[in-house]
């Protein structure tokens, strides 16, 4: 079998793939997949789930893992010639999802099956498959279900080239600073600058809108100019202020209106309601009062952040009159004057490798599961892989992939690489595998990589949604791990985890310094968690600005109108602190355009409430040495981690909390909680 693409006996073999195995692997599998369609969808073939199960699923399971494999590698590893490879077969894959969730014949044969005669986990994901096929476009006919269809296929087009866009708009800028420019600016930060100038054969530092070099500038570089100058590159990526080839804007109206499109078709008002259906929240209205709601109770906290730092700014760093990109910096400068530490301080306790052991600790003892190193292909020299065993038994794998490099997009993410699967063709236990990436600075001169706090918390939260996945003991495919798991409440488990990272029992296993190798001493550890709750308030209507633009351009928004305005509106009703009107944050907002958080970025906040009460339950039983009782972590591990998708969320919060969530635990957590509220 020459294709690696189509080998499906282990992992899948990521440093063997090439861009001209894409075509011929999906005309094989997409063949494949249509030929159990029509098999499944014949008169004569029975409405029996496991019947269908093991004719199509196992096929459309094949297409998706391939598939998922080419898409993953054109996330951390884009070249132009995968890029084109991707993009001629995107339109091919897209059409077959596309036919197979609206194909009447195939609901026909689900909507018979016979809920009775099904497992709870497998009534769950057939609940989950009638609701699925009429989302799809099942019950439409005629010129409306091929509107449809064309909409799907142009959507995965336009979310496609919008990533291209932001990917390429941000590799495109680089900046050669001399050292005079760089004072304040962390040392490890310099070196790796410097590095990158001298590996292309050119004077100077080499700064770029990749976050391991931007935001250190921006936080600790005293030269306002490069504050400037970087800050506007970067707030104008990919838009009408930038250079014309990567202009996300017409994309975002075109995706816009062809959501409007979507839901209309389907008989819904909005593309908001389409997308709160199989969410926890019953409508656009509710998630808008919860996004005010939040926003009213934040409001006087960020006023008080904004006002704080106008002082300080005018009194200690001279800056009267602070600008977008003065604003990081008088944050970082007033932070480390109040409690007497910087983040850089605090970074080189941070060293990765530390970290890791940390991470694996914890999870190890609060989960009662071991992590052993593994070895698995990968796509880069930077990418580890990692096995998870609970009683000497596989429960699952995952790649994690740390490191920042040119062709990686940006962010963090979790992907699945399979889900945890009883096959049906076999009757083997597929175990689940998982990516989980980020984009940290690498380390220079033979050291280890330094992270941030911030970047801490991201590992943990990544990891998160990776115990998701991997520690489910579903196994109905559609409803294992994070499948089937409501949107809005996805990011509980990831939120979740982001908890441990203040607090000291956990903290102290995972600090070496970079030097000395001695760990965080308690005192410093003391200030970091004094500065928790630093613009708490700030960064939550920050948060609040970007859900509730996300909610209300997918609502009464129309989308031939320019949406800036409405962008505009929502800063003013919102911010404290109104980015300028050349800030075009929208136009790299990839988690709407290009993921899948469309009318659905209020999650990230829902689902904090969630996770805030969920913590507060370790809380409430730590040990006397401040560590989280491990029966506690049984109880959440069996209640929301195994059980995955195989019942609604709230069911799940409530096994595991006796009650439903309330507000009261994120407010006190973000320091926020008020006698009145």
């Amino acid at each position: 079998m020459s294709n690696p693409l189509l080998d499906f006996n282990d992992l899948p073999l990521f440093d063997a793939v090439r861009p001209e195995h894409v075509a011929p692997a999906m005309d094989e599998l997409l063949a494949q997949a249509d030929q159990a369609l029509a098999t499944v969808t014949a008169a004569d073939f029975p409405a029996r789930w496991d019947a269908m199960a093991k004719t199509l699923d196992v096929a459309t399971e094949r297409l998706g893992r391939a598939w998922g494999v080419v898409g993953h590698l054109n996330s951390v590893a884009d070249t132009p010639e995968l890029r084109a490879a991707y993009n001629e077969a995107l339109p091919r894959v897209t059409e077959f999802w596309t036919r197979l969730g609206a194909d009447e014949r195939l609901y026909a044969k689900y909507k018979a099956i016979a809920p009775a005669g099904l497992s709870a986990e497998q009534r769950q994901a057939h609940k989950n498959a009638l609701r699925n096929f009429t989302l799809s476009g099942a019950e439409l006919t005629g010129a409306a279900k091929t509107r449809f269809a064309e909409i799907q296929e142009r959507q995965a087009e336009l979310s496609q080239k919008f990533s291209e866009n932001a990917l390429d708009a941000t590799d495109a800028f680089s900046y050669y600073a001399d050292a005079d420019e760089l004072d304040g600016v962390p040392a490890d930060v310099v070196q790796a600058a410097r590095a990158a100038a001298e590996a292309e054969g050119k004077d100077g530092h080499k700064l770029t809108l990749k976050m391991p070099s931007y935001l250190p500038v921006m936080q600790f570089g005293h030269n306002r100019p490069l504050r400037e100058r970087l800050y506007r590159a970067y707030v104008t990526r990919a838009s009408d202020q930038g250079d014309p080839k990567f202009d996300n804007s017409a994309l975002i109206r075109e995706i816009l209106a062809l959501r409007k499109e979507e839901a209309q078709l389907l008989g819904y008002s909005s593309f908001a309601e389409v997308s709160l259906v199989p969410k926890m929240a019953e409508s656009p209205a509710q998630v808008i009062q919860f996004l005010r709601d939040l926003a009213r109770r934040a409001r006087p906290h960020a006023e008080k952040d904004v006002a704080d730092m106008r002082a300080f700014a005018a009194e200690h760093l001279g800056i009267a009159a602070p600008q977008a990109w003065d604003w990081p910096y008088i944050g970082e400068k007033l932070k480390e004057a109040r409690y007497s530490f910087s983040e850089q301080e605090v970074k080189e306790y941070f060293t990765a490798p530390k970290v890791l052991a940390g991470l694996f600790k914890i999870i190890e003892t609060l989960f009662e599961v071991a992590i052993r190193r593994d070895y698995a292909p990968a796509w880069h020299p930077a990418v580890e892989f990692y096995r998870i065993e609970r009683e000497g038994k596989l429960v699952g794998q995952f790649y994690l992939d740390q490191p920042a490099r040119t062709g990686k997009r940006g962010g963090a993410w979790m992907d699945d690489v399979r889900a945890r699967w009883l096959r049906p063709d076999d009757g083997r236990l597929q175990t689940p595998v998982a990516h989980l990436v980020c984009n940290f600075a690498e380390g220079v001169e033979g050291k280890p990589a330094l992270l941030t706090h911030d970047d801490v918390i991201t590992l943990f939260h990544e990891s998160g949604h990776g115990l998701h996945h991997m520690l489910t003991q579903v196994n109905e495919r559609d409803v294992s791990g994070i499948s089937g798991v409501e949107w809005d409440a996805v990011e509980l488990p990831s939120q979740f985890m982001e908890n441990f990272c203040w607090e000291w029992g956990v903290l102290k296993y995972m600090t070496a310094h970079v030097e000395t190798g001695e760990p965080l001493p308690r005192e410093l550890f003391d200030k970091l968690l004094a500065a928790k709750n630093f613009q708490s308030g700030l960064a939550t209507l920050r948060q609040i600005e970007f859900a509730l633009f996300d909610m209300l351009v997918h609502t009464d928004h129309d989308p031939q109108a320019d949406f800036m305005p409405l962008l505009q509106q929502v800063r003013e009703e919102v911010s404290v602190l109104r980015p300028p009107a050349f800030s075009r944050t929208a136009h790299t907002f990839s988690h709407i355009f290009a993921g899948g958080y469309a009318a659905g970025y209020y999650s990230y906040k829902w689902a904090e409430v969630l996770s805030a009460d969920a913590y507060a339950a370790f809380e409430e039983t730590a040990g006397k040495d401040g560590l989280p009782s491990v029966a506690t972590g049984r109880k959440y591990r069996q209640a929301i981690l195994e059980a995955g998708g195989s019942r609604p969320a709230m069911e799940s919060f409530k096994a595991f909390r006796g009650r439903e969530p309330t507000l009261d635990a994120l407010l006190r957590h973000q320091g926020m909680a008020s006698p009145q509220q």
